[in-house]
C-alpha cells in the first residue's frame, strides 16, 4: 500500500523511538538503581562508624536486638555463627505498619568487638525506593514523553516540513500538466531548498530540450510532407495518362489502377500528416463564432452520396444550439472525420444519430458489437479493424484539433451495442 513521504516518515520514526526509549529505559532504571543503592550504602557505612563510636562510649547499647527508632540491632554472636568484620550489604523487605505491606530495605551486616572484645553482630536497616513504584512512574513518564515526540514529530510533518515540501508538490504537479508547447499554465518554484531547485531546472532543461527535438521532429514531418506533394500528384497524373493508352491489356490496366489507388492513400496520407503538423503549429489562427448545428447540416448534405451507397440512414436531433469560437477549418474537418469514421465503421443498413445539445454534439453508430479501445481510438495510426483504406489518423486529427482548444473534450464510449463520440465544451 502507498502512502505519503510524511506519513512514512511519521511511521519509522514512531518505531524509532519506542525502540530507543525502551532501550533507554531500561538502561535508566539500572543507572538510577545503581545510584540509590550506592548513595544508601555510603550512608548505612557512614551510619556504622557513629554506631561503633558510641558503643563504645555507652556499652548499654550492646543490649539493642531489635530494631528501633535509630534502625540497628546488636545480637551476639553464637558459637556455632560465622564471624567476620567485613560489610555485607542486601536487599531485604519488612513489615511497614503504616503502609500495611511489606516494603524494601537496603542491609547492612558487620561484626565488630565490644569493649570487652566479645564478639557482636551489627544490623543497620534504611528504606529505599519501591522498584515497582519506580517502574510505573519511569514508565508513565517514558510513555508521556514518547507521545510528545510522536506528536512533536506530527505538528513539525505538518507545519515546517509541509512548507518545505511544497515546491516539490507543485514540480509533480507541473510535471502532471506539462503538454509540449504548453509552459504557460505551469506554477513558478519558488523555495530556498537547493535540492529542490536543482530538480526544477534539470526538469527545465529536460524540457527545452524535448521541446527542441518535437520541434524538428514536426518541422521535418511538414516538409517531408510538404515537398512530397508535388511528385505524388506527377506521378498519378502520369498513370492517368498511361491507362488511356489502349495498347495496353486488362491485367496491365489493374496493375495501374492499384498503383494509383495505393498512390491516392499515401497522399490521402500526406495530407492528414501535413494538417497534424499545421494543428500543433498553431498554423489555423483565424477563429469566429461558429454554429455547429449548421455545420452539421452542411456536412451530412456532403456525405449523403456515402449515405446512399451503405443504405446508411441519419437521424438529426436537435435539442439546443451548440456555438463554438474557433477556425472554420477545423471545425469542419473535426465533425467531417467524425462523420467520416461513423460511416466508414458502419454496417449496410445501419443508422447514424447526431444529437446536438447546448455545448454538446453526439455522434452514434451502428457497427461492430465491441467497444473500441479507449486508450487507443485516439492514437496515431491505430485501426479498430484492419481497414486496408484507412489511414488511422482519422480520430487522431479530430484529438488534436478537440486539443488545439482548451475548452473542448473529445470521449468515446460503447452503449447499448452502439458507438458514441462526443464533444463537449
Amino acid at each position: 500500500m502507498q502512502v505519503s513521504l510524511k506519513n512514512y516518515t511519521l511511521r519509522y520514526l514512531s518505531i524509532a523511538f519506542l525502540v530507543i526509549i525502551t532501550i533507554w529505559a531500561a538502561l535508566f532504571y539500572a543507572f538510577i538503581l545503581e545510584e540509590v543503592y550506592d548513595n544508601v550504602d555510603d550512608g548505612l557505612k557512614n551510619q556504622k562508624i557513629l554506631i561503633l563510636r558510641e558503643v563504645y562510649e555507652d556499652p548499654n547499647l550492646l543490649e539493642t536486638n531489635e530494631y528501633g527508632i535509630n534502625q540497628f540491632r546488636i545480637t551476639p554472636v553464637g558459637d556455632d555463627d560465622d564471624f567476620s568484620e567485613e560489610n555485607y550489604l542486601d536487599n531485604e523487605f519488612f513489615y511497614m505498619p503504616y503502609d500495611d505491606e511489606m516494603e524494601p530495605y537496603r542491609v547492612l551486616r558487620t561484626g565488630f568487638y565490644a569493649p570487652n572484645q566479645k564478639p557482636y553482630h551489627l544490623e543497620i536497616r534504611t528504606s529505599t525506593v519501591e522498584e515497582d513504584d519506580l517502574i510505573l512512574n519511569l514508565t508513565t513518564a517514558l510513555l508521556v514523553l514518547y507521545l510528545v515526540l510522536v506528536l512533536g514529530v506530527y505538528l513539525i510533518n505538518e507545519s515546517a516540513l509541509r512548507r518545505a515540501w511544497r515546491p516539490f508538490r507543485i514540480i509533480l504537479e507541473n510535471l502532471n500538466l506539462y503538454r509540449f508547447g504548453k509552459k504557460d499554465y505551469l506554477k513558478p518554484v519558488s523555495t530556498n531548498i537547493m535540492e529542490f531547485n536543482q530538480l526544477d531546472e534539470e526538469i527545465h532543461r529536460m524540457w527545452r530540450r524535448n521541446e527542441e527535438v518535437f520541434d524538428e521532429q514536426k518541422r521535418f514531418i511538414e516538409n517531408a510532407a510538404h515537398e512530397l506533394q508535388t511528385p505524388l500528384a506527377i506521378t498519378i497524373n502520369k498513370l492517368e495518362m498511361l491507362m488511356e493508352d489502349d495498347s495496353l491489356s486488362e491485367d496491365q490496366l489493374t496493375q495501374l489502377a492499384e498503383s494509383k489507388s495505393s498512390l491516392r492513400r499515401l497522399v490521402n496520407l500526406n495530407k492528414a500528416l501535413l494538417m497534424l503538423s499545421r494543428i500543433e503549429n498553431k498554423q489555423y489562427k483565424d477563429v469566429k463564432q461558429l454554429n455547429l448545428n449548421q455545420l452539421v447540416k452542411e456536412i451530412s448534405a456532403d456525405f449523403q452520396d456515402f449515405l446512399s451507397f451503405k443504405d446508411i440512414t441519419l437521424q438529426l436531433k436537435e435539442n439546443g444550439i451548440f456555438d463554438i469560437s474557433m477556425n472554420k477549418d477545423l471545425a469542419l474537418v473535426l465533425i467531417s472525420n467524425l462523420f467520416r469514421n461513423a460511416i466508414r465503421y458502419n454496417i449496410n443498413g445501419g443508422i447514424i444519430t447526431v444529437h446536438i445539445q447546448h455545448n454538446q454534439l453526439s455522434i452514434t453508430n451502428t457497427g461492430n458489437q465491441v467497444s473500441l479501445d479507449q486508450e487507443k481510438i485516439f492514437n496515431r495510426f491505430h485501426k479498430g479493424t484492419q481497414d486496408s483504406q484507412s489511414n488511422g489518423l482519422g480520430l487522431a486529427i479530430v484529438k488534436s484539433i478537440v486539443d488545439t482548444y482548451p475548452e473542448l473534450s473529445i470521449n468515446y464510449r460503447f452503449e447499448d451495442n452502439r458507438h458514441v463520440f462526443s464533444l463537449k465544451k
